[in-house]
């Protein structure tokens, strides 16, 4: 049967080569023209925004702290919502001296924003991507040692732009574990199971970052055609796991050679968006699609991709998280954190990150906003549909149109086991 082909290749591809440095690091503006007269890129207007620009910032932070977790466990699965981490450091810096604040920024590409109120900017985007409508819940807390003495000119901006205040442990393990736990289920809405892991003892300063999302398509899957199907976990082993089907979905779709992935991406209510990323070969390293991401190479495909009409079929997958992410964070340049930082904006004493804690649910089932495509969804070609099936290891990104932020980033390696 042949199928319909739609490459991605000027404006994603060409666009993600151009937001990079040899170091790899994202770049806010394009250099000036030189005197040869050479034309020079304009800035997206999307950028511009001072809250897209900080989305984009945070979320190259996110793509980052992927990467290292997806390295440091290369045969597991995946779930992280960066966002919550970023806040929860975020919020840190504000009671950092300069050489550890600088430590902070660089980590979150502040250093590329010209933003004298980032912190302001920050209470903007955490109000836009929480909205009611979005059905994404997310929250920091900052977590002390015991009896320790925080300045007020810390508490009040930490408050005023991040809305949470920082808790002081009691140093009775049993007690501190209920009390966060309790944070987690009001903050989420008993969204999130509670933790049996105590606090550890030896505590300084405890990141926690919590996230929740439920997601409902703009078109809902029939419950009656969802079913056991083959998920193939390489070229010999397959499970059979829930799969979601739509024999005339409409998506949006692109074929990006360099990757050799099919790229596809699905609206979901609240101005919200999913994008998954599946080799074309099952026994595909997926280390090259990681490396190449980006908030500036995804927003890029969101402008490229074409709306088609496919065959699709996806997990049912509700998926979840509780660990730490010190290690990651260790490995991205923040080791200063851990070892001799200055955050005497908050106390007289000397303390250090000891540790950071992510918490995370996501899932995804066939409900939906409505049951028929959204007029703007409409493919200008009904002819020769494709055939998309989640039924390998894919990566996927949610994100939040509006701003640009991504929200959650998972690698799929075997649907059962997260």
């Amino acid at each position: 049967m042949q199928a319909l082909v739609l490459l991605l290749w000027t404006g994603a591809l060409l666009g993600h080569s151009s937001c990079q440095d040899s170091s790899g690091s994202p770049q806010e503006d394009s250099p000036a023209p030189d005197t040869t007269g050479v034309p020079v890129e304009e800035e997206d207007p999307f950028f511009k925004v001072p809250v897209n620009k900080l989305a984009a910032a945070i979320s190259n932070f996110g793509y980052d702290l992927y990467r290292v977790r997806s390295g440091l466990s290369p045969a597991a699965n995946v779930l992280l919502s960066p966002l919550s981490v970023a806040t929860a450091l975020s919020a840190l810096s504000l009671g950092a001296e300069q050489r550890t604040e600088s430590t902070i920024h660089r980590a979150l590409y502040y250093d590329l924003i010209t933003n004298p109120d980032i912190h302001g900017t920050y209470k903007e985007l955490l109000a836009s991507v929480t909205a009611p409508e979005k059905n994404f819940k997310s929250a920091s807390r900052i977590i002390f040692e015991k009896k320790l003495r925080i300045k007020s000119s810390f508490v009040a901006p930490l408050e005023k732009s991040y809305g949470t205040r920082p808790r002081i442990l009691t140093g009775n393990a049993r007690l501190d574990l209920q009390e966060v736990n309790n944070w987690v289920q009001a903050q989420m809405k008993g969204k999130i199971a509670r933790s049996t892991q105590e606090i550890p003892s030896e505590v300084s300063i405890l990141l926690l970052g919590v996230a929740y999302f439920k997601g409902q398509w703009v078109t809902k899957f029939d419950s009656r055609k969802t079913s056991l199907q083959d998920f193939h976990l390489d070229e010999e082993r397959t499970v059979r796991v829930p799969m979601m089907s739509d024999p005339k979905a409409i998506l949006r779709y692109g074929l990006d050679s360099d990757l050799n992935c099919k790229i596809a991406q699905l609206p979901l209510a609240g101005s919200m968006s999913i994008i998954f990323f599946l080799p074309l070969k099952v026994t595909q390293n997926l280390t090259m699609i990681e490396e190449s991401l980006t908030s500036e190479f995804i927003h890029d495909i969101d402008r490229e991709l074409k709306t088609i009409q496919a065959v699709l079929t996806i997990p049912k997958l509700k998926l979840s998280y509780e660990g730490e992410v010190t290690k990651s964070l260790q490995e991205m340049k923040l080791q200063s954190l851990f070892d001799s930082p200055d955050f005497s904006k908050i106390t007289g004493k000397p303390i250090k990150l000891t540790q950071v804690e992510h918490r995370s649910g996501f899932e995804w089932n066939e409900d939906g906003a409505g049951t028929t495509p959204s007029p703007g969804l409409q493919p200008a070609h009904l002819t020769f549909p494709l055939d998309y099936h989640l039924n390998q290891p894919f990566i996927f990104v949610l994100r939040d149109t509006d701003t640009g932020a991504l929200l959650f980033i998972g690698k799929i390696l075997d649907p059962r086991s997260i």
